[in-house]
């Protein structure tokens, strides 16, 4: 009877490994198709705003429209200047075929991102079965957000973490998209890597020089004006950092803001407490989910990145991980309360940094 169960789970064993492919697309094709069917005239909703800087740029307008008072509104774009050579080309395709465009990149930057992942095959299947069913990846791509843009920089650099210009350069453009990477090139320093920390820094440099040249040097004071003014980290609507869930839930706006700025100094100490003990792709991860963490805005598509530490834990056999991703997925997604996304933040790190540090331990000395 034993003999018999065993052969009878290893063939159950064969089956799922042989259609986990087909299953993965069907889960992907389907999580996205239904979401972009669906999107009407919210489709490219945050990409609008990019293409809208783009277009001030080539109509010599500025690149700001400060005007603004707090973050989501339709048309906000308050990214950093060095953003604004990146996106520049869009300007000058008619909106709706610049959304198509960027619609495209956005899953092939998902594809090569996933494809670049240093783990097995059945993990990468598993991670485009789980972005099918992710709210946070579709409505990524929905929005035209850069969460996979992002996705495939991180996954590159992890793939190349002692490749000195592949980790510098993929860095230094997801700083210069978003400021948040900022702090993966802060690790790369701490952890030696000067070289990279050199070529990232060379090249935002670059970067700062040409969106000074296309947006003048107004730009910059604009850009720190308009974060000031849409980065309140407790009162925006639809918020879920830690202080602002803490807000939805009651906390008066100072305990708020107490419990914000708590998070963000406990994540940044378990930042380094995985530079000291951890091993190097564990400490990188950590780093990853932390410039995510740290933001005075954290909406919920940025939960895409949460798909690379749940890789790496996966890789390692703690397939109990994917419950990450399912906690935010597409049937949920009206039924889990905020909180649930700084508690999916707070696992993947702390998990991620725990195996880490077990790893670690484990080399030789």
């Amino acid at each position: 009877m034993i003999d018999g169960v065993n052969i009878a789970d290893g063939r159950v064993a064969i089956l799922g490994r042989a259609a986990l492919p087909s299953v993965a697309v069907v889960s992907f094709v389907v999580g996205v198709g239904a979401t972009l069917a669906v999107a009407g005239d919210t489709l490219g909703y945050d990409f609008r705003a990019y293409h809208q800087a783009a277009v001030r740029l080539l109509n010599g307008q500025p690149l700001y429209d400060t005007s603004f008072q707090a973050a989501g509104g339709f048309g906000l774009f308050y990214y950093p200047p060095t953003f604004a050579p990146l996106i520049l080309p869009f300007g000058w395709l008619a909106e709706a075929t610049a959304i198509r465009v960027w619609t495209a990149i956005l899953l092939v930057s998902f594809a090569v991102g996933v494809a670049l992942l240093p783990v097995t095959r059945s993990v990468r299947l598993w991670i485009v079965l789980l972005a099918g069913l992710s709210w946070p990846f579709v409505y990524a791509v929905k929005l035209g957000q850069v969460g996979p843009i992002l996705f495939l920089l991180f996954a590159a650099g992890w793939r190349w973490l002692d490749g000195p210009a592949r980790l510098g350069t993929g860095l230094a453009l997801g700083t210069a998209i978003k400021l948040q990477p900022a702090l993966v090139l802060v690790w790369a320093a701490l952890t030696r890597r000067w070289p990279a920390a050199g070529v990232g820094l060379v090249v935002l440099l670059a970067l700062g020089v040409l969106a000074t040249a296309l947006a003048g040097s107004a730009a910059w004071s604009d850009f720190v004006h308009l974060v000031g003014q849409v980065g309140d980290p407790i009162t925006t609507a639809h918020n879920v950092t830690p202080g602002a869930v803490a807000y939805q839930l009651g906390a008066p706006a100072d305990v708020a803001l107490v419990i914000q700025w708590a998070g963000v100094a406990v994540t940044l100490a378990l930042c380094v407490v995985a530079v000291r003990w951890a091993t190097a792709e564990a400490s990188y991860l950590v780093a990853v989910v932390a410039s995510q963490l740290v933001s005075p805005i954290l909406w919920d598509h940025y939960a895409v990145l949460l798909l690379l530490p749940v890789a790496y834990l996966c890789a390692g056999g703690r397939w109990w991980a994917i419950l990450i991703p399912l906690a935010t997925s597409i049937p949920l997604v009206d039924l889990s309360p905020p909180i649930v996304y700084p508690i999916s933040f707070a696992v993947a790190l702390l998990a991620t940094l725990a195996v880490g540090i077990k790893a670690r331990r484990l080399e030789p000395s």
